[in-house]
Order: C-alpha cells, then sequence, then structure tokens
C-alpha cells in the first residue's frame, strides 16, 4: 500500500466517528484508542491553545510548540531578552491545566536542595523527615535557569530524563504528569552559566518568541488595561493531560517517515558546517513531537510536513555548528540540512 492509500484510509477512518480502536504499530501492547476519542481529546488540545492565545498576542506558533512538547512528554526551553512573554506564557499554560505549578526564580545562590528538597532532623520523633522541593509538581517554570549555577542545573537532569530525584541516596519518583518549561536570556551574559549539550539535549523543544508586530503591541496595551485579560480558566484536568499523552503515542509513524527522520538526523552528522550533529535522542523526541503535532490536527498519522516543520526546534540546539553563534543560526543550519534531504512522497 503507497503513503497515499494509507493515509487516505487512516484519514477515512478518522471521519467515520466508529467507536472501532485505530490498529497501529505504536498500540501494541496498549489499549487502543478510537477515532471518537481522539477527536474528543484532539478537541481539547485546541481548547488549551485558544485559552493560551487568549492571553499571548500573535505567538501562535509558539504556544503550539509550546504545547506539543507538553502532549508529548517533552520539555520546552525558551530563549528571548526579557519582556517578550515568556514567562507569561509559562503560568498561562499552567493555569490552563487543572494540576500543581511551581516556578522557581534561578539566581547563582540557589541550591540543589533548593530546587529538590532536604531532609531535617525531627528532634521529637528522632527521625530525618524529608521536605520536598518545588520540583515535586506537575508543572515547573525554571526562570531563567541559565542563572543558576551548573551544580543546580545538573539537579534537572535527573528529573527531565527520568522523572525522579535522588536525595540522600534515596531515590523518589516524580509525578506521573511532569514538565519543565525554562526561560532564559541569550542575550545577557553577566552573571550567568550557559547550559552544558547533555542538559540542552533534555528540552525537547527550543523556541524564542521574539518582538511583537506593530498592532499586536498596541493590542498588548489595550488588554494591560482590562485586569482580568491575563487570566484564564482550567480546559483541562490532569487526567486528560495523561490520556492525550497516551493518545500521542498511538499516533501512527509510517517507515517512510522513520526513515525521513533518520535521514535528517543522519545528515546533521555529516553536515560541513556542523561539529558535533544529533544523537538518537534527537531522532526519538523529533518522531514524538511529529506525533503530537499530527494528534493536535486531528489526524492519527504523521505526514512529512509535521517532521520539517517541527525540525528547526527539535534539532537546532542539539548541533555544535563550526562557527559559534547564538541558537538562532542553529535552526537556520537545520533549514539548509532540510534541503538535501530528499521528502517521502
Amino acid at each position: 500500500m503507497t503513503q497515499a492509500e494509507t493515509k487516505a484510509e487512516a484519514s477515512a477512518e478518522l471521519d467515520t466517528g466508529l467507536d472501532e480502536p485505530i490498529a497501529t504499530p505504536a498500540a501494541q501492547g496498549q489499549a487502543a484508542i478510537t477515532p471518537a476519542k481522539l477527536a474528543e481529546l484532539s478537541g481539547k488540545a485546541q481548547s488549551l491553545l485558544n485559552n493560551i492565545n487568549s492571553v499571548l498576542v500573535g505567538q501562535q506558533q509558539a504556544v503550539r510548540l509550546a504545547v506539543i512538547a507538553f502532549l508529548s512528554g517533552g520539555h520546552v526551553l525558551i530563549e528571548d531578552v526579557p519582556g517578550v512573554g515568556k514567562t507569561l506564557m509559562a503560568k498561562t499554560l499552567a493555569m490552563s491545566v487543572q494540576a500543581t505549578f511551581k516556578r522557581v526564580q534561578c539566581t547563582p545562590d540557589l541550591l540543589p536542595s533548593d530546587v529538590c528538597g532536604v531532609s531535617i532532623f525531627e528532634q521529637k520523633e528522632g527521625t530525618f523527615k524529608f521536605i520536598p522541593g518545588p520540583i515535586f509538581t506537575n508543572i515547573l517554570l525554571a526562570d531563567e535557569i541559565n542563572r543558576a549555577t551548573p551544580r543546580t542545573q545538573s539537579s534537572l537532569l535527573e528529573a527531565m530524563e527520568e522523572n525522579q530525584v535522588t536525595t540522600d541516596g534515596s531515590t523518589r519518583k516524580l509525578p506521573e504528569l511532569f514538565f519543565v518549561i525554562a526561560t532564559e536570556n541569550p542575550i545577557e551574559y553577566h552573571g550567568t552559566f550557559p547550559l552544558p549539550e547533555a542538559q540542552l539535549d533534555r528540552f525537547m523543544l527550543s523556541l524564542s518568541l521574539g518582538y511583537p508586530k506593530f498592532e499586536q503591541e498596541v493590542e498588548i496595551l489595550d488588554k494591560t488595561l482590562d485586569e482580568h485579560a491575563f487570566q484564564v480558566q482550567p480546559v483541562l484536568t490532569e487526567e486528560e493531560v495523561l490520556a492525550a499523552r497516551h493518545a500521542v503515542r498511538n499516533i501512527f509513524v509510517e517507515p517512510s517517515i522513520k526513515r525521513y527522520i533518520v535521514n535528517i538526523v543522519s545528515a546533521t552528522r555529516k553536515y560541513p558546517q556542523i561539529v558535533l550533529g544529533v544523537s538518537p535522542r534527537g531522532s526519538q523526541l523529533l518522531m514524538r513531537a511529529a506525533q503530537a503535532a499530527a494528534f493536535i490536527d486531528g489526524r492519527n498519522f504523521v505526514r512529512p510536513e509535521d517532521v520539517k516543520a517541527l525540525s528547526p526546534f527539535v534539532l537546532g540546539h542539539r548541533i555544535i555548528p563550526k562557527v559559534r553563534d547564538n541558537r538562532v543560526s542553529h535552526a537556520d543550519l537545520i533549514e539548509r540540512v532540510l534541503e538535501q534531504v530528499p521528502v517521502p512522497v
């Protein structure tokens, strides 16, 4: 069966609205998601997008990328100058979900125990009691993460990759729904500690917001005069987010799409202007992000366009170019790599 026939059949199955499970390889060993359930959860994802876009003006692409990472189980790094809405986007996403949210303002004197927690001695009971840190939450905002010392930054590595924290020799699981959205100012260098490559690799997506257009900034001023313009009501529960993540993993990825992803990643390792290419983790996260993009659009299959559109944001911060520059140029390099990789038809 050709890819076009596969797409047509999958699209027809989705449009029928029947409650027959979607039989895909991704669903093996898991409870299958019916087309009706997929449509319902996809509608919830659209509500989440609309909720955040009602607060942030002119940031549809950035909001979509953040929601893609959120629904696919990844983490997001937002790099931009102060005052463009990085923290507002993170807080609005958190307010849109009925889940616990905590914020850590990173500073050079922030200690790992301030993030992960610490054990204190209870004199009455004669035992140590663990006091959880802010990392024990569903949605964590690490504001200005590059102002924290490398020691504190490293305390997030285990949590972001393995969903657990090890303190005082004991390993403690984090909530099943755990999402980190970190911000940093890439222009300021005084009192900052650039994130090492190992930690950058833990973020599924890296993005920037940029300055708004003229009319958009006027709209922002209008919103500023409204006391409740930057507040939203929850549109998703924790259980619905976990169900959506399960649905994302059931989105069908055709073998030719998988080969396309690997071809892109392999090309970054051979590109003459790139010293260090993308690791296999990058290809895994690119596929997962493409599944989430298809899910948000109400499709149960991934298209090459999903992969191509997301590649600069998923792979850009995973490469090291020969000429060091800001990470916007990294995304440009990925765009050039994409031009050399044949798109499956």
